[in-house]
């Protein structure tokens, strides 16, 4: 994911002067970062017979050139005088939500973004930790006071009202906003992501396990009932819905379990009104699994650790070292917390969209409003192996998993994916190339006509 660059450039310069008495050519190449000094001017006379004078001068910034001057009475004077101009790099700037670096979700993937930003556009990064919300607007404003950032970025909606008023204050200032959604700043860019695509992507793979495992149901968990997590809600109800049928298509018959449930009770899902208590999370994943579901997803940020708790404790209860029952991430690869019983994560690709956004702003395409991102410009992701050992080296980097413990982790998540059927792996990502391709459109749900109208479909 990340890529290297170092500039180089090279500026060469033929002077040809009439008479056939005088050729000279200059050419110097290089850049690096750092400092550079200048050779002292080297001088070289000629005596001839006419008069010819030239000046040429070339200038640019951030590479060393020749400046060759010719002055010619009867006497050619070259002098060459290296000359370097090193301007400032221009900045991309990062303010993190509480806790910065080492969260293995969204400002781990804010930082991997900026930082690949940084190195193919040939910018400095900097990073502004947020420990408190009180720190938002401060952080804000000390990078929009500096000047000569191309773009500032705010990881997470919480931010929200320190963006809005620090963009006030820097009509000039680019700033991008993660999950901020700013319609009037018309130096705003809010980076959005299509959940409901992901929530399909998952609830296939839940239900095709629900297949294999010959259960009845599978389960969410959801926090406070707000608009934005009905997306979540029906996307993952028509991916279960599709599975269901894409394996009656693939194996000609119903799906064991789960296909003998009506359609409308094979999600089983509570809203527990938190977005902040785990043990909400732990009971409705405990009474869901008690209930038949093989899998919970979690929708509702921290109440997932007590889904992914519940899970290993009654997977361990049966003797078991790896699910089912299962727990299912969200927005970032939580595979690792408890590794060999989340089955998989919904990612929104937070790094994508900083880097498309960095990219607006360096080429001069940026301007206001809503990017959505979807499947198909990497913005919304299901979980690979790839994405948990980026994130598992972050960890390491930031303290937050023990050198230690990474190989352990991974072999342990690694090892609970090859234990299912291939074909599971299989349909999921069908699935997801049709979502690419346009050829399935998952339902969107985001207003009250909107929720009642799936709901009467999909249960």
């Amino acid at each position: 994911m990340k890529r290297n660059r170092y500039v180089s450039s090279a500026v060469s310069n033929t002077i040809a002067a009439a008479l056939g008495v005088l050729i000279i050519v200059a050419a110097v190449g290089g850049y690096y970062a750092g400092t550079l000094t200048a050779p002292p001017p080297e001088t070289v006379t000629t005596v001839v017979s006419s008069t010819v004078v030239q000046t040429k001068t070339v200038t640019q910034t951030g590479t060393v050139v020749t400046t060759t001057a010719i002055t010619q009475t009867g006497t050619v004077t070259q002098t060459q005088v290296t000359t370097i101009t090193t301007g400032p790099k221009k900045k991309i700037g990062l303010v993190t939500d509480i806790g910065g670096r080492g969260d293995l979700s969204f400002n781990d993937m804010g930082f991997l973004g900026s930082d690949m930003a940084a190195k193919d556009f040939n910018l400095d990064l900097i990073e502004l930790i947020s420990t408190t919300e009180a720190d938002y607007r401060p952080n804000l404003r000390t990078l929009a006071k500096r000047g000569d950032c191309v773009l500032i970025v705010a990881v997470g909606f919480l931010l929200t009202d320190a963006l809005n008023e620090t963009a006030t204050e820097f009509p000039e200032q680019k700033f991008a906003g993660i999950d901020i959604y700013i319609g009037n700043q018309p130096n705003v860019l809010g980076i959005g992501f299509e959940e409901h695509k992901g929530s399909a992507m998952v609830g296939a793979v839940a239900a095709l396990l629900a297949a294999h495992y010959n259960k009845p149901h599978v389960g969410m968990a959801l926090g406070i009932e707000i608009p934005v997590l009905w997306k979540f809600e029906i996307g993952y109800k028509f991916g279960v819905d599709w599975a269901v049928k894409w394996y009656e298509q693939k194996f000609g018959k119903p799906a064991p379990g789960i296909a003998a449930t009506p359609a409308k009770e094979r999600v089983l899902w509570t809203y527990t009104g938190t977005f902040s208590d785990p043990i909400k999370g732990y009971e409705a994943a405990k009474t869901q699994f008690a209930q038949g579901a093989v899998a919970c997803y979690n929708v509702g940020g921290p109440i997932g650790l007590g889904i992914f708790q519940a899970a290993e404790e009654i997977g361990k209860a049966e003797g078991k070292t790896m699910g089912p029952p299962f727990g299912i991430g969200v927005d970032a690869d939580q595979d690792w917390v408890r590794p060999g019983w989340i089955i998989t994560s919904m990612m929104k690709r937070v790094d994508t969209g900083v880097y498309v956004a960095a990219k607006m702003a360096v080429e001069g395409t940026f301007k206001g409003g809503i990017l959505m991102l979807g499947p198909k410009e990497n913005g919304i992701a299901m979980s690979t192996l790839e994405d948990m050992d980026t994130f598992l080296t972050l960890g390491v980097q930031a303290g937050t998993v023990k050198a230690e413990d990474r190989d352990k982790i991974f072999n342990a998540v690694k090892a609970m994916r090859d234990a299912q059927p291939a074909w599971i792996w299989e349909g999921a990502q069908e699935l997801i190339n049709l979502i690419k391709t346009g050829q399935i459109e998952v339902p969107l749900a985001f207003t009250a006509e909107d929720i009642a109208k799936y709901r009467a479909i999909y249960g």
